[in-house]
């Protein structure tokens, strides 16, 4: 792709290239924006505000154990699709997800340290299971940072493509 003497690129920002700069700054700015509208292309996944405000009941009024996350294939949106109450348990979590399709979820794991101190630790789960459709398991690798990244305040990361990866065990073990 070349560009003329003022060539202007729309995304979220409007960058202009000039004679002005070096041949090779101008090279490297022009494969940036193209890699940056590349990627922002291949996921164009959205979080619900529903997720957000869902996550922060769970942080912060400790409302929900879990969140269950799925992706809309056809809107791109990412959705709450089952919410745990706080009298429900990490296997209550683990039984809502699915044996064919990929999730996201989020775990507040409350436990009792050594110190006989009383913590909680959000877990963030990538579920793709081997029976899943490739599409999804894409779709949903290529979304998980930005999901990540709107949950703020998440400490660990689980990433399962069966039940033992991600067992009970495996949560207790990285919260020590």
């Amino acid at each position: 792709m070349a560009f003329s003497h003022h060539t202007t690129l729309y995304s979220d920002h409007s960058i202009t290239f000039t004679d002005t700069l070096p041949p090779t700054i101008r090279a490297l700015q022009q494969t940036t924006t193209m890699a940056m509208a590349f990627k922002m292309a291949t996921t164009g996944t959205w979080v619900t505000d529903e997720c957000k405000n869902s996550f922060m009941e769970m942080k912060w009024k400790k409302v929900h154990r879990y969140i269950v996350f799925k992706i809309d294939e056809k809107s791109k949106l990412i959705t709450v699709d089952k919410v745990g109450g706080a009298g429900e348990g990490y296997d209550d979590l683990a039984a809502s997800l699915p044996d064919d399709d990929c999730r996201y979820a989020v775990f507040d794991f409350d436990f009792v340290t050594v110190d006989n101190c009383r913590k909680s630790k959000i877990f963030f789960i990538a579920w793709a299971p081997t029976a899943s459709r490739i599409r999804a398991k894409m779709l949903y690798a290529t979304s998980k940072d930005g999901v990540r990244r709107v949950l703020d305040g998440i400490h660990y990361e689980v990433q399962a493509t069966d039940p033992t990866e991600m067992g009970f065990d495996v949560i207790q073990d990285r919260a020590k």
